[in-house]
């Protein structure tokens, strides 16, 4: 009963142009999520429950279709500290980058709003 106190978790969304289809890896401590293959205009979502100690975090991996030789690795989900209650972190992979706004939790600080946080590596 003391092991998981409060929820969170990720959507990845494929945004991209051109029916181009988004591959997609992640990995915590504890679980692997895929690879899956998003298909443009759909997502991939993931809710969980935190663990204890706040320490829940999950590593993502995103390639661009049809080649995949554009991709980018980054943080999906992590917690900042203990009163942090996590929320989802809505990503969306677009041509030009990789965009995040974060819903709820309690240190959402200026991630209201849907903004560019990576760009993809070539």
């Amino acid at each position: 009963m003391l092991d998981h106190v409060s929820g969170g978790g990720f959507r990845i969304s494929n945004e991209l142009k051109n029916k181009k289809r988004l591959w997609m890896r992640c990995y915590s401590k504890d679980d692997v999520l895929g690879p899956n293959i998003i298909p443009i205009g759909q997502h991939y979502e993931n809710l969980f429950d935190i663990n204890f100690w706040h320490t829940t975090r999950f590593m993502c991996t995103l390639r661009q279709g049809p080649n995949y030789r554009h991709y980018q690795n980054f943080t999906a989900f992590k917690l900042f500290a203990m009163a942090d209650q996590g929320g989802l972190w809505d990503w969306r992979a677009r041509e030009n980058g990789i965009y995040l706004k974060k819903e709820a939790g309690e240190y959402v600080y200026n991630a209201v709003w849907m903004h560019k946080e990576y760009d993809w590596i070539y």
